[in-house]
């Protein structure tokens, strides 16, 4: 393929299978989900968001180009933070907006099973994969961006509670996209085969696949049917 046919396939995975069409996110956008239900996905939603610069940690220590480490590193100081707050800050802003305790959630013991079982494959897929296979997984970052400002917009809209914790969506708003630039380039350029092309389709799919497996656990638990696994700890919800 083509570069251009190649980011046409990969629009094709996106538009298939990326987590924006989730049940779980569809109830979220139209202003569907209770108080607890919301406090249920931010809570959960911060182990994975906890685990990248973990990822993109392990990417670096894969590769021997200084250049590509350069680049690279951005994505940690995005999360980490270095001089300024960084996204896992702002996530735990977000939580506290949604009346979540900061040490509750940071602590991750009351996140599903099924979550964290889905957040743990993604780090063994980019630690037992190629380096071309880690990065094309971060190709998500192509459809972040347009499900970021919707996101944005029903949160503000439908959850006003939440809006002094908005600040972690208005970074990604740029960062995303210029991240998914980079992934896409180093991947059209080293991906010069048919055979390392599927590879970088395939390892794009499973990451899908493990975002939308996140959803699956909290839709399961928290939605339909409501049915909280035997646990001890896992967050539940307080009546509303």
């Amino acid at each position: 393929m083509s570069k251009a046919e190649l980011r046409q396939r990969l629009q094709q995975v996106g538009e298939a299978m990326y987590h924006y069409q989730h049940p779980f996110h569809l109830r979220m956008h139209a202003g569907q989900l209770t108080r607890g239900q919301m406090q249920a996905w931010v809570l959960n939603r911060y182990y994975y968001q906890s685990r990248i610069p973990i990822k993109d940690a392990v990417i670096l220590s894969k590769s021997e180009d200084v250049a590509f480490r350069r680049a690279w590193r951005k994505r940690i100081v995005d999360h980490d933070g270095d001089t300024g707050v960084g996204g896992i800050e702002k996530w735990l802003q977000l939580a506290e907006a949604a009346g979540l305790d900061r040490d509750y959630v940071t602590r991750t013991h009351a996140i599903l099973p099924g979550v964290r079982y889905a957040v743990d494959a993604y780090i063994d897929l980019v630690t037992n994969s190629t380096l071309l296979e880690a990065v094309s997984s971060s190709l998500t970052e192509l459809f972040a961006g347009q499900l970021i400002a919707l996101r944005m917009d029903a949160l503000a809209k439908h959850y006003p509670w939440l809006q002094n914790g908005l600040a972690y969506f208005q970074g990604r708003l740029t960062q995303a996209p210029e991240d998914a630039a980079f992934a896409f380039d180093y991947s059209a350029e080293h991906a010069d085969t048919p055979y390392l092309q599927s590879l970088v389709v395939r390892s794009l799919e499973r990451k899908c696949a493990l975002l939308w497996a996140q959803l699956d656990a909290l839709q399961y638990c928290y939605v339909e049917p409501g049915a909280l696994p035997p646990q001890p700890g896992v967050f539940r919800p307080e009546a509303s």
